[in-house]
């Protein structure tokens, strides 16, 4: 059975989540707490997300975000025990139903560059590449949400391009999770401490090549005190990427942005 999503139905969400990325390329295994952060900011609506259930357990999902018309895939997943019967595709058409009834304009999701076969599900329903995403780690040489809103409205004219959904400045204000922003007039970062993620990064044009992107790092890896994550950066953007390799970050995924039109 088929059905739309509930918050009631979190555990077993969570449940499923789980087994379904178990075998995934890039390890997934967030707790209940982790999960929720994770939906949070990602802007989850379960009422335009869907399941397929047998009896009372999950064993296929979409779970979407929606935002000023775009949807958002948070996440897709079948169980192993259940692949290759089409219930991704169920999923995937039931939520297009909902988010077309809601007023999507269009759909976003991200695809591992390597699972060819989802990226070859998601075409032929309609989805094309947009651009390619990055995902990186650096661990080093050896009131947050008003600084943060503040921060990215007025320095987006540092940015060479539009962060992905999971960094965007949207995505942050719907974060519980604490986060620190750091910088000045001529860049900043902002860090999650608990995660060591970092979704945001930009230095003032003309005050690039001086050591200041170097110099948030550094920061920003002392305060979280682990790895920075530094995921889905558009591979588009040429200088990003030059300086994340000269400051020895290591590229650990690659995938693939891909967008329908719903309307």
């Amino acid at each position: 059975m088929i059905r739309t999503l509930r918050f009631d139905d979190f555990d077993e969400i969570h449940r499923a989540f789980l087994e379904a990325f178990s075998d995934y390329v890039v390890p997934m295994h967030p707790s209940a707490e982790a999960l929720r952060e994770m939906f949070t900011r990602r802007g989850w609506a379960p009422e335009l997300s869907s399941g397929v259930f047998e009896a009372e357990r999950l064993v296929a999902f979409t779970l979407n975000g929606f935002d000023d018309g775009v949807g958002y895939d948070t996440g897709s997943g079948v169980i192993p025990t259940h692949r290759r019967r089409g219930l991704a595709r169920q999923t995937m058409e039931h939520s297009i139903e909902l988010l077309r009834v809601a007023g999507a304009q269009r759909y976003v999701l991200e695809v591992l560059e390597a699972n060819v076969g989802a990226a070859a599900l998601y075409r032929g329903m309609g989805f094309r590449k947009t651009r390619g995403l990055d995902c990186w780690t650096w661990s080093g040489d050896g009131s947050e949400h008003t600084k943060a809103a503040a921060a990215a409205a007025a320095l987006q004219t540092f940015w060479d391009v539009q962060p992905s959904w999971q960094n965007s400045t949207a995505s942050l204000m719907r974060a519980r999770d604490r986060f620190v922003t750091i910088g000045d007039d001529d860049g900043y970062a902002i860090v999650f401490p608990s995660t060591g993620d970092l979704p945001q990064l930009a230095v003032k044009h003309e005050a690039r090549r001086n050591g200041i992107g170097r110099r948030l790092l550094e920061s920003a890896f002392a305060i979280a005190e682990k790895p920075l994550r530094i995921i889905n950066v558009d591979s588009r953007d040429e200088g990003i990427t030059a300086f994340l390799e000269a400051v020895g970050a290591k590229r650990f995924v690659r995938q693939i942005e891909m967008a329908a039109p719903l309307q």
